[in-house]
């Protein structure tokens, strides 16, 4: 059984001679104090960085793609990957990159394929949104990067893709912080109908699994993101200058191919790519999380998620489960100290 602690403000350290002019970040607002050479800062943990921005976003070639992603911390600091969801982008960890950087993490929040400034480098090449290839464009940027090893956390497909790796590629996640928990889909399950409450909060799924559907979010996919974030996170009071930061990220050429996709594979009405058709058989056992992980949840989670007790047995290396209070679907961006810390705290198991 996962245990719900509960978050309080302890003290971790942080090296006071980093400055986030050299992570490459421009933060309005820092929400926590440096205290002076070899002291201790203060995480509070739901104060919110939401009007930061990343300012230098670099480009690698990586995989089948050309990845956008923004940097924070020193080069020779240890690997952090923060991955997002649908529909959010990387400003989702713009509060959680510098606290992770002024603790001396280098920190890499790539944008997913179809977001942002990632591109295919083929036009050739299949729009696929599949679990396995997303959980496989990040290894291909770790090798880009020539990463060997990371900390790997993140929501809604940024969890999934995070257990993910876990799974196929312990070797290179030295833990993981999963939102929501274990997340590992597959297909046959995808078929199978849930109970009618369960049903309705899948609502864009089956939208989604229609032409009209497919028409509707290409022409409403700034409304439609918008009601997404209303419903999931229904105690975040975000402004719309944060929305907007994020919606011009889903303006991505690719991204509504990407998004119908990933769900139309989930119930089985479009089919992957052969190649990932292995990842996909071994991820269909539901293969347990060995790597040390923390999951969090929220209590104001709006959207479809599985409660602790039913994946707790999933996670067999050293674990913790945590209980974000008044926080909804996006913890990195409602509470960054919060999900900063897990990332360091879950370092230490």
């Amino acid at each position: 059984m996962s245990t719900a602690i509960k978050l309080d403000r302890r003290k971790f350290l942080s090296n006071a001679a980093l400055s986030l002019a050299a992570a490459d970040l421009s933060v309005v607002a820092l929400p926590f104090a440096a205290m002076g050479n070899n002291k201790q800062a203060i995480i509070s943990p739901n104060t919110s960085t939401d009007k930061a921005s990343f300012d230098n976003i670099k480009q690698i070639d990586a995989g089948v793609l050309n990845i956008g992603y923004a940097e924070a911390g020193p080069e020779n600091g240890k690997p952090v990957i923060l991955l997002h969801g649908w529909p959010y982008d990387i400003h989702a960890f713009s509060g959680v990159a510098p606290l992770l950087a002024a603790a001396g993490y280098r920190v890499i929040i790539p944008y997913l394929r179809g977001y942002g400034t990632t591109r295919f480098l083929s036009a050739d090449t299949m729009r696929n949104g599949q679990q396995s290839v997303i959980a496989r464009d990040i290894i291909h940027l770790m090798d880009a990067l020539k990463i060997k090893k990371a900390i790997i956390g993140g929501f809604d497909w940024g969890a999934r893709t995070a257990c993910i790796m876990a799974v196929l590629w312990p070797e290179r996640c030295k833990a993981i912080v999963s939102v929501s928990g274990y997340l590992i889909g597959n297909q046959e399950a995808g078929k199978q109908p849930l109970p009618p409450k369960a049903e309705l909060q899948w609502w864009y799924q089956f939208y989604f699994a229609t032409e009209r559907g497919r028409i509707g979010y290409e022409k409403n996919r700034t409304d439609f993101s918008k009601l997404i974030w209303q419903t999931a996170s229904p105690t975040w009071k975000f402004d719309d200058a944060t929305f907007n930061r994020t919606a011009s990220a889903l303006a991505n050429p690719d991204h509504v191919a990407i998004v119908v996709h990933n769900y139309r594979w989930r119930m089985g009405i479009e089919q992957g790519e052969v190649d990932c058709n292995e990842m996909e058989k071994q991820l269909a056992t539901a293969p347990p999380i060995t790597i040390p992980a923390l999951t969090i949840e929220g209590d104001a989670n709006g959207a479809p998620h599985p409660a602790a007790d039913t994946y707790a047995k999933k996670f067999t290396g050293k674990y913790t489960h945590r209980l974000f209070k008044n926080i909804g679907h996006n913890p990195p961006q409602e509470a960054p100290g919060d999900f900063a810390k897990a990332i360091i705290d879950v370092d230490g198991y």
